[in-house]
């Protein structure tokens, strides 16, 4: 029975981290963290390294939290807990990073229409420069309107 629970903890979590994610990047990578996230938005810099990249940290920090809390506590949801953190986060870096913004030179030919409406979601996204005005703050699960074109 314990492995149920884990599995919906973990499905729940990762779930849970589409909506973090969303509120995040609106509310704070768009808010009072603005100078941390717009060098993601206006390419000034020659770096492959952005300071945006920090908001990874952020959420490893807390995943390695629940996993320590499950290795030295008897905490037995700090593993599934942290694994949907990580999971996610894994999920966000190949979809972000390596599948919309080719910092890796791979998944080029995805074409299918899930890819189509990711892609087109986030266009949109940096279609917006500034820190105002921004649409589509989510990552693996944005509005059905970009996959209907």
């Amino acid at each position: 029975m314990q492995i149920l629970y884990w599995i919906l903890i973990f499905l729940a979590t990762f779930c849970f981290m589409e909506f973090m994610a969303w509120f995040t990047h609106k509310y704070i990578m768009h808010g009072f963290l603005w100078r941390l996230h717009q060098d993601h938005h206006k390419k000034d810099h020659d770096s492959w390294f952005e300071r945006n990249d920090a908001f990874f940290i952020f959420y490893a920090v807390i995943s390695i939290g629940f996993f320590l809390l499950w290795k030295y506590t008897s905490f037995w949801p700090g593993l599934p807990i942290g694994l949907g953190i990580f999971a996610y986060g894994f999920c966000y870096f190949m979809v972000h990073d390596i599948f919309i913004h080719q910092r890796f030179k791979i998944f080029r030919n995805a074409n299918n229409w899930y890819a189509k409406g990711i892609r087109r979601a986030h266009k949109m996204h940096h279609k917006h420069i500034e820190k105002e005005d921004g649409e589509c703050f989510g990552m693996l699960f944005v509005p059905f309107k970009y996959f209907k074109q």
